[in-house]
């Protein structure tokens, strides 16, 4: 039992060994190579995360083969903190992406989606200037609007577009626009038909659009709640399995303390 401990914390240890290289090599890339907006947000996270790891997996894999009690402990805690943060994470997630605790209905939005169907903290953290910023120049980067079937009438712009793309790259319906083509509409000459203020952002330059608008900015808060839903559901499977490690971490402490006591018992 004492070897198949042991030895499921060392193969265990060399897999995230492994990771931690991995996520380090691709922060290093992001560095090296010219970055784009997208690519400069998971630049010093996955640094952070490669690096954590790499401490975390050698003292783990240098406790368990070499049977040092010391980095075993080490080990064990900073796995205890882990499942921590992740049930405490995994909650936060559940109880931001509720929508019964969106507060204020504002009567702007996607589809069925409005600003007030969400919490208010995911509101401020998205929406607020300097993650907007960001968030708006992925959408430029990956070119979203580009995605845009090409050949399709009027109808299909107003009706049958997904939530993102209707939100960021055409201007809303009740704005009454003229369709031109996917992302050109001309303002009527007497103005828009309601005085919301997403049809005076709207823009046909190609990169603002509706960028700017509240129903991009809802659209992406609909896409952000359903990937922490999503987060969620891993959370809580990657908890069962840090559980599984943190005992069998256990029981190769416990290996350790037992095959030290045999040593001192018979030199």
């Amino acid at each position: 039992m004492a070897r198949i401990s042991n030895g499921m914390i060392t193969g265990l240890n060399i897999l995230t060994l492994l990771m931690a290289f991995s996520a380090i090599g691709f922060s290093l890339w992001f560095h090296v190579k010219p970055e784009s907006p997208c690519q400069r947000v998971f630049k010093t996270p996955l640094l952070a995360v490669g690096a954590a790891l790499l401490v975390v997996s050698l003292a783990g894999l240098v406790g368990s083969w070499c049977r040092v009690s010391f980095l075993l402990w080490l080990y064990l805690f900073v796995l205890f903190v882990l499942i921590l943060a992740l049930m405490v994470f995994t909650v936060f997630t559940i109880i931001v992406t509720n929508k019964g605790v969106g507060n204020a209905v504002s009567g702007k939005g996607v589809g069925d989606h409005r600003l007030g169907d969400y919490s208010n903290w995911l509101q401020k953290y998205v929406i607020n200037a300097k993650n907007w910023d960001e968030i708006k120049s992925c959408l430029v980067d990956v070119k979203l609007c580009q995605r845009i079937e090409s050949g399709k009438g009027e109808d299909y712009y107003k009706h049958h577009m997904p939530p993102i793309l209707s939100g960021c790259c055409k201007p809303p319906n009740y704005c009454g626009f003229h369709f031109q083509n996917a992302t050109f509409w001309t303002m009527p000459k007497t103005g828009p038909a309601v005085p919301n203020p997403d049809c005076k952002t709207w823009s046909n330059v190609q990169k603002e659009l509706c960028f700017d608008c509240q129903s991009c900015k809802t659209a992406v808060l609909n896409n952000i709640k359903r990937e922490w839903r999503l987060l969620a559901l891993i959370n809580i499977a990657i908890i069962v399995f840090v559980i599984i490690i943190y005992s069998v971490g256990c029981c190769a402490l416990r290996n350790n303390r037992h095959g030290y006591q045999k040593q001192r018992r018979h030199p």
